[in-house]
């Protein structure tokens, strides 16, 4: 039994670490120095805030670290790095804001928007009336204009920002007046984005109007699985107050002390990282619209975020592209979102977006063997084995 589960995990170490291609814009990889850390001594330990236990300080003074550097990254006046996930600081978020028969407006998982906050997630959980904004998805956005009559007719309690499929700000400073307007406070849900946001290159939520800014920390931000909360004061204080126990026990410290230190090589190369993510995000859109794929919005230069979309019509379609190119080891989800932060960890710039989406091509376009393809996919991974903008 213990050799089928070590063969499985090396199996998996392996064929997704070395020998594939991944695209999938809700993923990264990890630093060896912050991956290493989930093997410490914290994934064994508890704190509590009332000082129940003993033995606390390190792991105390690695949680004000923590915060400390994050309030200067996001430039945010209150921290929390708790929440065990992006789903779970959306749970505290809404579990904070709401009452029960509360509008939340938030974008369409038809849309893009994030199925975890609509009627089937916690907005149904909460029993909150969720409306969507008005969207445009030939622009891949908002429609502001529609959006600022919604908030007049429907007077939500909270807007809440940001989206799964998201290619392009979104618009939360002309937003926020609309929101004041009816007493509607403004969140910023940014899973997928929170990685360019903190080095600079997509929008600033807390600048524009919202008053917290909230996700999970391994998608375009390179950390462990997990998430966190940055806020005003006027509400972090109070949301800080109520995380535990209603919503985290046991904060899980050796994730906290791998965000940590992925916060701290955000702090240090963030600024190129991200400028180079979204660089690479809209080579590889050019490309592969040049190449003949169906890339969403080329009439607004494809995308500014981490991520593109191949509009197949559908997630049926999709799947049959996204296992074709899985057969060639190139992954991807069945929206055929593809993404870039993963490849720009590894060190790979728009050269080699111009190699992968010449693979894409060869696997879906012109349909040659799988089996090819994988060999010239594990020897581009192959160089670029290393992560980069870490410390050495």
């Amino acid at each position: 039994m213990l050799s089928e589960i070590l063969n499985l995990v090396k199996a998996q170490e392996r064929w997704r670490g070395k020998q594939c291609l991944n695209l999938i814009p809700s993923e990264n990889i990890m630093s060896p120095q912050a991956r290493s850390l989930l093997s410490s001594d914290f994934a064994h330990r508890y704190t509590a805030r009332n000082r129940f236990y003993m033995g606390t300080r390190f792991a105390d003074e690695l949680e004000q670290f923590g915060e400390k550097i994050a309030k200067k990254v996001f430039k945010a006046e209150v921290v929390d790095l708790r929440p065990l996930s992006g789903h779970i600081a959306d749970w505290i978020m809404l579990t904070y804001l709401a009452e029960r028969g509360n509008r939340l407006m938030c974008v369409s998982p038809e849309d893009g928007g994030y199925p975890g906050m609509w009627k089937n997630g916690l907005a149904g959980v909460l029993k909150l009336k969720v409306v969507a904004f008005p969207f445009s998805k030939h622009d891949m956005n908002i429609l502001v204009e529609q959006a600022k009559k919604a908030v007049q007719r429907f007077r939500p309690k909270f807007l809440i920002f940001g989206a799964s499929l998201i290619t392009f700000p979104q618009p939360v400073k002309e937003l926020a007046e609309a929101a004041r307007e009816v007493d509607a406070l403004v969140g910023y849900d940014g899973s997928h984005v929170l990685g360019l946001i903190a080095g600079g290159q997509f929008q600033d939520p807390l600048r524009e109007g919202a008053f917290a800014l909230f996700g999970s920390t391994h998608k375009s931000f390179f950390g462990p699985q997990g998430g966190i909360i940055l806020a005003d004061r006027e509400h972090g204080e109070v949301i800080k107050e109520r995380i535990c126990p209603a919503f985290v026990d046991n904060a899980h410290w050796n994730r906290i002390a791998a965000l940590t230190l992925a916060l701290a090589e955000m702090e240090k190369f963030g600024k190129a990282y991200a400028k180079q993510v979204t660089k690479n995000a809209k080579a590889f859109a050019e490309v592969l619209s040049e190449y003949g794929f169906p890339v969403s919005c080329a009439h607004l230069g494809f995308t500014q975020s981490h991520q593109a979309t191949l509009d197949y019509g559908g997630y049926d379609q999709g799947r049959v592209i996204a296992e074709r190119l899985q057969q060639a080891n190139i992954i991807v989800d069945c929206a055929v979102r593809v993404g870039t932060c993963e490849v720009t960890r590894r060190g790979m710039k728009e050269t080699e977006m111009r190699r992968i989406a010449e693979l894409m091509k060869r696997a879906v376009i012109d349909k040659e063997s799988p089996n090819r393809v994988k060999k010239d996919v594990a020897k581009l991974t192959g160089e670029f084995q290393n992560a980069e903008y870490c410390f050495a």
